[in-house]
């Protein structure tokens, strides 16, 4: 379990350690008071009240609550890219969602988790930071404490974090446009609709923004681009490319049909960066591109191609 710890030094002279949580660890309100009722602030290894006002020398420490998830567990490959006591990054494979609902309560990643959890001999919450939609592939975020997806939630709201994917679309998207913007609200036009598309605000539109990085075009008629999002709605890329007339290959809900080369849409989220939630180290993972989108590439490479770009540079 993470444990905080702070030595307090003669400038916190007459400072108690309720004030001490607050200047010197950057906990959530939420979890500050459960710290308080769960007794999980100690001074020198004792336990504390926040009335009490340390003195230099002394350790200040914090547990963090231990909580878990309750779904049933299945055996569901989790193929993890980083781990250790507080995130828990994976690979998501195709064909699986990530969170149990009214419509789908099992067979999901989280029902993974539980038994991954079991076989590892863990237990913790499981909290998705971010989300990729059933057929996307590529990095997923897990928070094993509150902390760190408060943290990490921080960091996405102030767009201090990179979320780059490659995807592979129908058509050719002209030489003048190597790098461009797709700045579109997206919304919900009808409630009863799972498909998103471009709404405007003053129809409560969200504002949306996509960075596209043209990759390869090939001459078969279509295109593999690189994607940096600035915001992250649903369904954000598939909706932004196809309303330019780029819908991604096997994208169903948004005109991408393309079934002989791929069933599901091509779009994998191969990179993340970020700064560790509890140590300030800069992150940056990667996945590697799934095995049915390379065989996809491999099909439509057979004619003349343009390399245009490496993935990674910077937009």
């Amino acid at each position: 379990m993470t444990k905080f710890q702070y030595t307090i030094t003669p400038e916190d002279d007459g400072i108690p350690v309720k004030t001490l949580l607050r200047r010197k660890f950057s906990f959530s309100s939420r979890l500050l008071s459960k710290l308080k009722y769960q007794h999980l602030v100690f001074l020198n290894g004792e336990e504390t009240p926040g009335w009490i006002v340390p003195k230099a020398g002394d350790v200040l420490s914090v547990k963090l609550p231990e909580e878990k998830s309750d779904f049933p567990a299945e055996n569901i490959p989790i193929r993890p890219v980083y781990e250790d006591d507080d995130l828990l990054i994976l690979n998501k494979q195709a064909g699986i969602t990530v969170h149990p609902t009214k419509g789908k309560p099992c067979h999901t990643l989280a029902n993974g988790l539980m038994q991954y959890m079991a076989d590892t001999g863990q237990s913790f919450k499981i909290r998705f930071v971010n989300r990729l939609d059933m057929d996307t592939t590529g990095l997923l975020i897990v928070a094993k404490n509150s902390h760190a997806q408060d943290e990490l939630v921080k960091q996405m709201r102030a767009n201090a974090t990179e979320k780059r994917y490659i995807a592979v679309v129908n058509g050719i998207i002209p030489e003048d446009q190597n790098q461009f913007t797709i700045d579109l609200p997206l919304g919900r036009p009808d409630p009863e609709d799972v498909r998103r598309g471009v709404v405007p605000e003053s129809e409560g539109g969200y504002p949306s923004v996509t960075h596209v990085k043209v990759l390869e075009r090939f001459a078969a008629g279509f295109t593999m681009v690189e994607l940096l999002l600035e915001t992250g709605r649903t369904h954000q890329i598939r909706v932004h490319m196809s309303h330019i007339g780029y819908p991604l290959v096997g994208d169903h809900l948004y005109g991408g049909l393309n079934p002989t080369l791929l069933p599901r849409q091509a779009l994998h989220a191969y990179r993340l960066s970020f700064r560790h939630p509890v140590s300030g180290e800069a992150m940056t993972l990667e996945a590697p591109l799934p095995e049915d989108m390379e065989l996809v590439i491999k099909k439509i490479r057979e004619n003349n191609v343009e390399s245009v770009a490496k993935p990674g540079a910077v937009f």
